[in-house]
Parts: C-alpha cells; structure tokens; sequence
C-alpha cells in the first residue's frame, strides 16, 4: 500500500528538468561572495565568525545537548515501534544494494575520513586535557574516561542525527516518489508550500552547508596527508602548495568517480577503502597490544553504556571553563553532524532504497557505531597503551598533541611502521574521494530540483568546484599569515548553519510521524475493507448453496 493522503504534488519529471534556478543562482552568489570576503579579509571573516560560533555554542548550547539527545530517543522509537515495518519504496521491493555495499558507504560517506584523522587524536587529546572538573584521577581512570567521551562525540548521538534527515528523505523519494530534496521530507506538515520560498530556503541551506563542509574537510585533510608524506620521508615540507597539488589530485580522482555514477565509482571505492579499513585494524589488533586491546574493548564499552546518560547531559555548568570546553568539544561536534546532515542523510537515503524503516535505523544507527567503537579502541587504545605503559612521545610535556601527526606517530612504533604509514595515507585519500564525490552528487542532486540522476556535467562542476574552493583558501590564508585562514571561517560558517537546520530537523521528526500515523490509518482502513468483502464472499456463497450452508456455516465459525 502506497496510496498517499497528501495534496496533490507535481510529477517527479517536471520537477527534474535542469538546474533549478530559484535554488541554484542564490546558493551559487552566497558562496562565490563569501568565498571572496574569505579571501581578501580573512583575518577579519575569521575573527567576526569565531566570535559569532563562540556566542552560539556558549548561549544554545544546552540546546544542543538535549535535542541530539531526543533524536536518538526518537530513532529507537520509529524503529521499535509498528512503524517499523514500513517499506522505503514500494512494498515488494527489494534493496538496491547489498549489506556489504551498503554498510561500506554508509561508513564511508559518513564518518570514514573523521576517524583516520581524530581515530588516534582526539583520545589522546581527552587523556592530556579531560573536560573540566573529570581530571585528577589516575592515567587508568582518564584513559577509560576519554575513551568513553570519544564514543560520545562519534557513537548513537551521531548516527541519530543522520538518521533523522536520512529518513525523511528515504521516506520522501523512495515511498512517495518525490525528488530527491531536504524540502520534500517537510511535506506533509508544509503542504504545498515545501515547492515556494520555504522549501527553496531549505535548499539553499542545504548546498552551502555540505560544499562548505566537503571542500572544509578536503582542506583540511590534505595537510594530515602532506603531514603522512614529510613523516616517512616522501617530502620535506608540508607547504601549502604541496596542499593544493593534493587538493587537485584528489579532486580528479573524485571527479572521475562522480560521473561513473553511485552503482560504479562510489560504491567500489567505498568498498577497496572497507576492505583497507578492516586490514589496517586487524593488523594493529595483532601487532599491537593484543590482550589489553581486547580487554580495553569490553571495558570501555562498559563505560559508555554505564556514563551514557551522565555524559550526554553534561553541560559542566558549575565549572568555569566548562562552556568553553564543551564548545570545543561536544557542542561543536554536535553542530558539524547537524551540518554534515543535509549531505549524509539524503546520500544514505539515496542508497537505501528498499530497506524497511526498522532496517534503515537499525543498521544506520548501530553498524557504523560498532565500527568507530572498534576503531577507536583499536587505534586510540593502542596510541593510550604507549603513553602510558610504553615510550609515550605521543602527548607533549606541555600536554599538547599534534593531530597531523598522531596516526603516523602511533603506527610509526608498530613492525613495519614505515609501510603502514603508507598505507594510511592512501585510505586518506580515497576517504576523502569518497566524501568529495559524493557530496558533489548530493548537491547536484538538490540543485537539479531533487534529480536522482543528475547530468554529468553539473556534477564535474560541483567537484571541481569543492576543490578549487579549498585551494584558492589555503593560498589566501597562507598568504596573509593568518593560521586556518579562510578554511576557518569557512568550517565555522558550515557549524553556524546547523542552528537554523535544527528547526528544519525537528520538522521532519513531525512530519514522518504524521505520515506514518496516516500510512498506519489507511493500511487498518484497506486490511478492514478487505475483511469486510471477504466476509461478503462468504455470505454470497452460502446463499447459492443453501444445502451446504449449515455445515459449511458451521465449519467457518469454528475455523474463526
């Protein structure tokens, strides 16, 4: 059953025909100006927009805390309670992909190249500077505990927040066959109005957040690369042109999987870098601290479930530099998922067509945090084990740890550091591939009026452009000595947009349950009227057979 009570809307085709210019021209002179501002006053847009994101975080923060704790609430709800059983797509139809595909972009696309960069750093970043008001306790309990914080910043919470756009647009696109738009999953509490000014707005948002958030990321994983390379001897500097030749490398790499297509590029690629993955960690597994690694594993875990509730309500009110740290912190990660929402939530719907809600919020929701936990235990276990019981070099004597170099530093004390370095650097690059490409096709996508298929053309201009972004502000920065430069400011806008994308979030939650409580209404109104022409079946039929009525009678109400 997939008869929708919605007012009527224009076919998907009509919808679809080229760029839609009332989303496309203003998304499109929003990030060519503030690109430009970045790069002639980047000390100035640095400044103002730092001082804006540290006003935000410091005066919503508790919003944040409890609003990404509702949507993992909510999320478990969906996928435990009847709506569950609902299909993303229509009711006998099977999973584009399979598990295996599936999962690998899912981990690719949402989190792949996040945990090569913090897998060893942010642990050791919580071990050297616990939240306010934690610290004092032996090296043992504050391992435990950033270990336990990390899985916070990048466990259900996260995967809670992708969930919810996720599903909105699956629901959307795959069950009611609308384009692929962020507006779309608003329907049915905005009504028609998702296709005027509203759902253009949502759009816009929607594109400046994921380019900005893609070609921030793409900035700034280039320089942990060239930081790979100067580690093991490749280059003898990490100058910001080395970036930009990096930057162009992976742009063309990106490009040619982008116009292969999701079936093809994407999907293989996610694929090699799973495999890699999953190599890399069962080697560190084995060549490293083995025993305590697995012991660490059900321990830290344990924590997390024990301190889930204590440490997702954290706000460190009664501590000074409480609101700073978790600026820096929780809230901070909490805005980049919200950020990153629009981008990872309509790729994972476009890729899981097929699935049933409760398959959809359960393998969103629990395979990748399974892995991350594995990664960060794995990885950053092995980088505490070190510190604390080894050589340690990891953690300055002034409590500092190089982010660039933590991974390298970590996999350098392990046999055969030098070709696991190498290693590393390659699944660097193909994650951030991965990321490029497909945010590139997400923006196509919106930008095309909710094209799943957008033309090849627009897609290379997406790609190329995340690229040129991330270089032309790497140079300007550089150029005016100015740390971060424009990249800063461009990552801190991407954080500032997910304040207004919280409100569209929330709408969302109200719209798919008011679907799926008019979908629950109509499937009892269907299964009754079918029961009831059964039952007229029935009757019809003892009246032509008169002299089988009383044992055939007899025989329905015992079989009832």
């Amino acid at each position: 059953m997939t008869t929708s009570t919605d007012s009527p809307t224009p076919t998907r085709a009509r919808l679809t025909e080229g760029l839609a210019p009332r989303v496309f021209w203003p998304a499109a002179v929003f990030i060519i100006g503030f690109v430009l501002l970045a790069v002639f006053m980047p000390a100035t847009m640095n400044s103002a927009l730092s001082t804006a994101n540290e006003y935000v975080v410091n005066t919503i923060g508790w919003y944040y805390v409890l609003l990404t704790f509702a949507f993992v609430v909510f999320s478990i709800w969906l996928a435990v309670s009847d709506y569950g059983d609902i299909k993303l797509g229509d009711d006998e139809e099977k999973p584009e992909f399979g598990y295996l595909s599936w999962f690998a972009m899912l981990f690719s696309a949402g989190m792949g190249i996040g945990l090569m960069f913090w897998g060893v750093a942010e642990p050791l970043n919580h071990f050297a500077g616990p939240p306010p008001g934690t610290g004092g306790g032996s090296d043992a309990d504050m391992a435990n505990a950033a270990l336990g914080r990390t899985f916070l910043h990048w466990g259900l919470h996260a995967w809670a927040i992708y969930i919810i756009v996720g599903l909105g647009v699956a629901y959307a696109v795959h069950r009611r066959k609308l384009p692929v738009s962020i507006r779309y999953a608003l329907k049915p509490i905005l009504g028609d109005r998702a296709e005027g000014w509203i759902g253009d707005l949502i759009d816009i948002v929607a594109i400046v957040g994921t380019l900005f958030g893609v070609a921030t990321s793409l900035g700034f994983g280039v320089a942990q690369v060239a930081a790979g390379l100067n580690f093991v001897g490749l280059t003898d500097s990490t100058s910001p042109w080395l970036q930009v030749l990096l930057i162009a490398v992976i742009t063309v790499i990106a490009t040619a999987s982008v116009v292969s297509g999701i079936g093809k590029g994407i999907k293989w690629l996610s694929n090699i870098n799973l495999t890699l993955a999953a190599g890399l960690l069962i080697f560190v597994l084995i060549a490293g601290p083995t025993l305590f690694l697995l012991n660490d594993m059900v321990q830290s875990i344990g924590y997390y479930l024990q301190n889930f509730f204590s440490m997702s309500f954290a706000t460190f009110a009664y501590q000074e530099e409480g609101p700073a740290w978790l600026g820096g912190w929780t809230t901070y990660y909490w805005g980049w998922w919200i950020s990153w929402s629009p981008f990872v939530g309509i790729f994972i719907a476009r890729i899981s067509r097929g699935r049933t809600v409760r398959e959809f919020i359960t393998g969103v929701l629990l395979v990748p945090t399974l892995l991350t936990t594995a990664w960060f235990v794995i990885m950053g276990g092995t980088a505490l084990h070190r510190e604390i019981f080894g050589e340690g070099g990891l953690v300055g004597e002034d409590g500092s740890v190089s982010t660039n170099d933590a991974l390298f530093q970590m996999l350098d004390g392990l046999p055969g550091g030098p070709f696991l370095s190498g290693l590393a650097i390659i699944m660097i690059v193909i994650f951030f591939v991965t990321s490029s490409d497909s945010g590139s096709y997400v923006v196509d996508m919106i930008a095309n009026g909710g094209n799943p298929d957008p033309p090849v053309w627009s897609r290379v201009m997406w790609a190329v452009l995340e690229g040129a972004i991330a270089a032309v502000l790497i140079l300007a920065g550089a150029a005016a000595g100015v740390e971060g430069g424009g990249l800063a400011s461009l990552q801190t806008m991407a954080i500032i947009t997910a304040v207004p994308f919280t409100i569209v979030m929330i709408g969302i939650c109200i719209s798919l349950v008011k679907a799926f409580s008019a979908e629950d209404k109509e499937r009892d109104r269907i299964e009754r009227k079918v029961m009831a022409r059964e039952l007229a079946l029935e009757a019809q039929e003892m009246d032509v057979w008169p002299d089988r009525g009383t044992a055939h009678g007899a025989d329905t109400h015992v079989r009832r």
